[in-house]
Parts: C-alpha cells; sequence; structure tokens
C-alpha cells in the first residue's frame, strides 16, 4: 500500500493544499514559516485520526474557520482506497473509510500506518519510561494487530486492582478480595510483557545496523526493562501479593508491565542520560527505521513523516539518511531546500513547494 493523494482543508495555516505524493521520496520545501511542519502533520492526522504535536486539537482548525479536514487516497493490491478525517471543536471527530463511518480510524482496515520525526520527538529518547511504554505498544499493535486488546485488557484489570486498593485502604473492604484481581492482572501482565519482549527482539538487531548506517559508531543496544523477574503468571501474583501492603499504602499498584521501560543505549549506557543531542536525534532516527524495516517484512511498512531531519546532520549522514528513506515503504521529508536531501539520479521524487500554506508540485532533477 502507498499513499498517492492528500487532500487537506483549513488545517493550521492552510486553506487547501492538495498534495500528490511520490512513491518513494516526497520533498516538501519552503522558507520557515511556511506550514511544511502544518502538513506534514496533517498527513499524520489522516493517518490516525490524531495529531502529532498537540493535545489540544483545537490548534488545528486554521484561525476564522469551524471545521478541518484531510482526505488520504492509498493505492493497494485490491484498489483505491479514501480514509477521512474531520474535527470540528466540541464535536467527536468524524472519520470515513472508503465513504463509511469507523468510530476509530485506528481499526480500520488497510488505514496506512504513520511514523513520525518531530525535533520535539527527542523526548522519545529522553523523556518519561511512559511515553516509551506508548511507543512499543503501538509497535506491538502494528506488528500484530490481534495483540492490541492485549494492552487494552491489561489496563481495564489495572484500574479495577487499584479501585478495590482504596476501598482496601479506607477499610471498605478486606485486602483478600485482592486475590482475583491479583490473577486477572498476572495473566494479562505476563502477555503483555511478552509481546513487547518479542517486539524489541525483533527491532533491536535492525536498530544496531539502522544507528551504524547513520553514524553512530559504537556499541547501541535496545534493551526491554521489565520490573518483574517472574515468567508466568503465578510468579507475577506472588509478586503482587509480596508487595500489597506497599500498595494499599501507596494506594496504586507499584507493579507490573505498567512500570517497565524501553533503554536505548550506547556503550552499556542509557542515552537518555549520557548521549549527546546528536547521539539521541541519530538513535531516535535508527529506532523509527528499524522499525518501518521490521513492519515492511510484515508487509506493512508506515509512511515516514521526517520534520526537520537534516538540519542537524552533517552531509555523509544526510546522504545515508536520504539513502535509507529510498531503501523501502514511502518517505515525507520536510526541508527549507531540496538540495539539501541527496537523491539519487532516477530515484523516484516528488518535490512540493510550500508557500503560505499552500502546495505546489516542482519538477526537479535528480542530482547525480
Amino acid at each position: 500500500m502507498r499513499l498517492t493523494r492528500a487532500l487537506v482543508r483549513d488545517f493550521r495555516n492552510c486553506d487547501r493544499a492538495d498534495l500528490e505524493l511520490a512513491p518513494r521520496l516526497t520533498l516538501l520545501c519552503g522558507s520557515n514559516g511556511a506550514g511544511k511542519t502544518n502538513l506534514l502533520e496533517a498527513l499524520y492526522f489522516g493517518c490516525t485520526a490524531r495529531s502529532c504535536r498537540t493535545a489540544n486539537e483545537r490548534e488545528l482548525v486554521r484561525r476564522g474557520t469551524e471545521v478541518t479536514r484531510v482526505s488520504l487516497w492509498t493505492q493497494a493490491e485490491d484498489g483505491e482506497h479514501v480514509f477521512e478525517v474531520g474535527f470540528k471543536p466540541g464535536e467527536p471527530k468524524r472519520a470515513l473509510a472508503d465513504g463509511a463511518r469507523v468510530e476509530r480510524l485506528l481499526d480500520a482496515a488497510g488505514r496506512p500506518l504513520a511514523s513520525v520525526f518531530l525535533p520535539e520527538r527527542l523526548e522519545l529518547v529522553k523523556g518519561a519510561p511512559a511515553l516509551r511504554r506508548a511507543h512499543l505498544d503501538s509497535l506491538v499493535a502494528a506488528l500484530w494487530p490481534g495483540r492490541s486488546e492485549t494492552r487494552a485488557a491489561y489496563s481495564r484489570a489495572l484500574s479495577q486492582r487499584n479501585a478495590l486498593i482504596a476501598r482496601v485502604r479506607h477499610g471498605a473492604t478486606p485486602a483478600q478480595q485482592l486475590d482475583v484481581w491479583d490473577a486477572e492482572l498476572a495473566r494479562h501482565a505476563v502477555a503483555l510483557a511478552e509481546d513487547r519482549r518479542r517486539a524489541v527482539e525483533l527491532i533491536e538487531p535492525v536498530f544496531v545496523e539502522r544507528a551504524g548506517d547513520l553514524g553512530l559508531n559504537g556499541l547501541p543496544a535496545l534493551r526491554y526493562k521489565r520490573r518483574t523477574r517472574a515468567s508466568d503468571a503465578d510468579g507475577v501474583c506472588a509478586e503482587l501479593r509480596d508487595r500489597r501492603s506497599a500498595d494499599v499504602e501507596r494506594g496504586c499498584t507499584t507493579h507490573g508491565p505498567h512500570r517497565d521501560d524501553l533503554a536505548l543505549l550506547f556503550e552499556g549506557r542509557p542515552l537518555r542520560a549520557y548521549g549527546s543531542q546528536g547521539q539521541q536525534r541519530v538513535a531516535l532516527l535508527a529506532l523509527l527505521f528499524a522499525e518501518r524495516d521490521v513492519l515492511a517484512d510484515h508487509g506493512r511498512p508506515p509512511l515516514m513523516l521526517l520534520d526537520d531531519v537534516m538540519s542537524e546532520l552533517d552531509s555523509e549522514r544526510r546522504e545515508r539518511l536520504g539513502q535509507l528513506a529510498l531503501a523501502a515503504g514511502q518517505t515525507v521529508i520536510t526541508t527549507t531546500e531540496a538540495d539539501r536531501v541527496p537523491l539519487e539520479r532516477g530515484s523516484d521524487v516528488a518535490v512540493i513547494q510550500v508557500r503560505a500554506g499552500r502546495a505546489e508540485p516542482e519538477a526537479v532533477e535528480a542530482a547525480a
């Protein structure tokens, strides 16, 4: 599957943009403030019905208008498909797949996956573990869509156990009643942790390779760090019982996959604490490209959306990144100048000039 066209209406500073995307690489070029990042965000919004930049989605609607809409056309083996997302502040988002209303675009069959790099996404490397857990769970869902329910089932069991802990803490319920929810939580905890472990096992060797491709010379590594040492549900139950008094005292469950982490390491040390800004940036790119390659092996390469990715890379790393962008799937890159992205002669590349939120295609000859 590939994205062939995107129609963006009243999204941030863009009143209307009609983008024809190349099969491999599309460059959104323009001066600072022209709206390149906004269009990249619009593509992500069209793929996921979510913003990759803000939790306040009122910001997405162009000033002076009431509704924003993004429509995507994709080409798959079974023909063309159309996905649409509309949003009016104060009302639920409206998502359509081939003209049919869907409750959640993320559940729509055949929707394009999207992987995004923004400078602020460095928080995925250096921020709180919750960001990395959510990212890892999204990868699991992309690799094995049928397993996305595991995370939801664990969350429901965790909420029920925490609610019961609150009752125990206030003396409204005997602590023994936690036995049932300990067993339920443990069952889903083992399944969730195993899904995450398998996903990391798949991408770790590719991550190391991509980090090397992008010039992170040394010993990069990716590790799934579990809080529990138990390998089965009975073992997790035992650990929960051992910590029950502490949980009641604190008023919440303090042990389980909701406290795990995905560690990005370099030379055996966590990049979040000891890596330079440049190393963290390259590691994040390596992670995203590794995930793309693994998903491509599963027949679902995501659309890569890379914002301002070349600005802090030297010429050699820019060339390496350009080669990776052309290696598999489909990529969109924002840049102030097209020649900052090295292009191979004969590459299937489109260059779109962005000016004040408007997009205009431009003919381009690839450099030798």
